[in-house]
């Protein structure tokens, strides 16, 4: 803890908006992902940052839960800029489990080979994440992974990024498919690096074009639940983009994309 009280945070604090399970779906998929559990089980220090947990420590517990069923010896730091914050976080810590300490996009120090990052950028100019992700990433453990995303309030729409030290790899989205009109509407959620460029010309926009396409042809499947109809709907949009996941995935209301198929223009 002396090494990490020296470094000053970098970033501002959040808003500190929380809820029980609003990071529900990015955690499920962090588990169950191979590609992305596959450093966390080779690590010889399994140590995961959350980043901007918020003004409860609510989801930095439930992380540490859900990511113990991955890696049993898995240690998941809680970080906030806010003393304050993690002065009201301390009495859920349990040491080396779960602590909690003040830190910023230096990540106070530490060489997670994990970290989150949710809800944290969104109140950034674009022209700033760039910086913040490669201050986050240039902190990693070899092999490690920046998972950088926003959703709403209740965790039922969710967009993320997922980078390593090279820079983004892959971007998903996640939703609770009866929640939605159209796909479309997840666009909301977009990391901030996307947000703004939901506009004709940007492949993003061709991205959500497709997708409500693809929605508008699945609508037979809608007879046996909005989840069909969603499973259908990305099943036709992998036949022309470059889906990384697969059905199981798609089921959970997910899909996952090449970062090449939305880099900004």
């Amino acid at each position: 803890m002396a090494g990490r009280a020296r470094l000053r945070p970098l970033g501002n604090p959040t808003r500190g908006t929380t809820n029980p399970n609003r990071l529900r779906r990015s955690d499920r998929w962090v588990a169950g992902t191979h590609w992305v559990r596959e450093p966390l089980l080779g690590a010889a220090d399994p140590l995961v940052v959350d980043l901007g947990y918020g003004a409860t420590p609510v989801t930095t517990v439930e992380l540490a839960r859900r990511l113990a069923s991955v890696r049993p010896d898995v240690r998941v730091l809680g970080l906030e800029i806010d003393p304050e914050r993690v002065a009201l976080a301390e009495p859920a810590a349990d040491p080396p489990f779960l602590s909690f300490a003040r830190g910023g996009f230096e990540l106070a120090g530490t060489r997670p080979v994990l970290v989150r990052a949710f809800n944290v950028l969104r109140q950034y100019e674009e022209a700033e994440v760039e910086a913040a992700w490669a201050t986050m990433t240039g902190r990693l453990a070899p092999g490690g992974l920046l998972v950088e995303g926003t959703c709403d309030e209740l965790g039922r729409r969710c967009c993320w990024v997922t980078l390593d030290a090279t820079g983004p790899r892959t971007l998903t989205l996640a939703c609770l498919p009866s929640d939605l009109e159209q796909p479309s509407d997840l666009a909301e959620r977009l990391p901030k690096v996307l947000i703004h460029r939901n506009v004709p010309g940007e492949r993003v926009h061709a991205l959500f074009t497709a997708l409500d396409r693809c929605w508008a042809r699945a609508a037979p499947f809608a007879n046996f639940g909005p989840r069909a109809r969603w499973t259908e709907a990305v099943r036709l949009l992998a036949v022309d983009w470059p889906v990384r996941d697969r059905r199981q995935r798609w089921r959970l209301g997910e899909v996952t994309l090449d970062w090449a198929a939305v880099t900004p223009s």
